[in-house]
């Protein structure tokens, strides 16, 4: 398997990838939404010119060395989806936004007033949207009053202009049937539709409601209201997604190619890629790694350099998965897979065919 490559690898199914943003852009045009994808997933600008060319608005970054990458490539849409604060962040702002129409996201006057300093000096107001708590406690006030007040209060900051709310319903990810991930879906746009009337009756128009990750997305693009999706992890897909039914091993286009190199007992096998290629996210949890075609062998354990997987007992024999058996693993989280590699190798028809430099490695200011 894939010979050519030493192990342990990253490898990009880009016929899987195409298929999987043709899907979601088209789910947005059939809801008449803007797709805005988050490109934290794979940090690739090749990658992130594939998701506008299929017809996304723009795109989201978590930080503003996505940002500047991203710019690079010739985007010029950006949506911050992360507060900035400190003088540092900024100037590199004042800088992204002489090549490119940035928007930042934030939850606070104290964060709202620098960058209102900033439009100031710039002579160009600052284009925030205001992030609400739908349900995941990490970010934002309750939506409704709070959030209304807190949209008055930020909006009358000199230098800065209030064009949004946003919303991440991270706590999607724990819904555990179908119904109760289209209720956390419907409630994410609904709250925020009915939080901006209310600023709407306070005198402050809202025209953008950006909603929307992978789990959610295609639920929450049919709510009234609502203007911009932002999923992620869609354009590879991991194993949360594939819990959650909005994946299915044949979409999940990122894998970790990996070699056994221990057979310590028959039921067990050690392989080349620890946390420092797969992450401990979601450690633990059924499934939380798979061995695609492989649904015999459960991920046991992760140590920084090892894979622990275990046989099921009617395949814990002698001659099972040999020494220099290559396995492809399904991460539990796409997106810090992506990060712990500084290439990933693109197959087109099951062959490997490029080399893709994952030029946001490490973009973490």
């Amino acid at each position: 398997m894939y010979p050519e490559l030493d192990t342990p690898a990253l490898l990009i199914d880009l016929d899987v990838v195409r298929a999987n943003v043709a899907e979601m852009a088209k789910a947005a045009a059939t809801h008449g939404v803007a797709l805005r994808p988050h490109i934290k997933t794979h940090k690739m600008p090749e990658l992130a010119r594939l998701q506008m060319a299929a017809g996304a608005a723009g795109v989201t970054c978590a930080k503003l060395g996505e940002a500047e990458i991203m710019a690079d490539a010739g985007i010029d849409d950006i949506l911050l989806a992360f507060p900035l604060w400190g003088e540092p962040k900024l100037r590199r702002l004042a800088a992204l936004r002489e090549r490119a129409r940035v928007r930042v996201s934030l939850d606070s006057p104290d964060v709202a007033a620098g960058l209102g300093r900033l439009g100031l000096r710039t002579g160009a107001p600052v284009e925030v949207l205001v992030e609400v708590d739908t349900g995941q406690h990490r970010l934002g006030r309750p939506p409704g009053r709070p959030t209304a007040d807190l949209v008055a209060e930020i909006a009358a900051i000199p230098g800065i202009e209030v064009v949004g709310l946003l919303t991440l319903a991270g706590h999607a990810y724990h819904a555990t049937t179908p119904a109760r991930l289209a209720e956390i879906s419907r409630r994410e746009g609904t709250d925020l539709v009915a939080t901006a009337e209310l600023c709407a009756r306070d005198g402050i128009e809202l025209p953008v409601i950006s909603v929307g990750s992978t789990p959610t997305a295609r639920h929450v693009a049919g709510v009234a209201g609502v203007t911009e999706i932002r999923p992620g992890t869609y354009i590879f897909n991991d194993t949360a997604m594939i819990r959650l039914g909005v994946a299915t091993e044949e979409t999940a286009a990122s894998r970790v190619l990996a070699t056994v190199v221990a057979r310590p007992s028959p039921d067990r096998v050690v392989l080349d890629a620890g946390t420092k290629c797969l992450t401990s996210d979601g450690a633990g949890t059924p499934g939380w790694i798979r061995a695609a075609g492989l649904p015999w062998l459960r991920m046991d354990f992760l140590n920084e350099e090892h894979a622990v997987a275990r046989l099921d007992a009617e395949h814990a024999r002698d001659g099972e998965l040999p020494i220099g058996t290559r396995v492809q693993l399904i991460p539990g989280h796409a997106c810090s897979v992506t990060n712990l590699f500084d290439v990933a190798h693109g197959l087109e028809g099951g062959r490997v065919t490029t080399e893709l430099r994952v030029a946001a490695r490490g973009a973490v200011r």
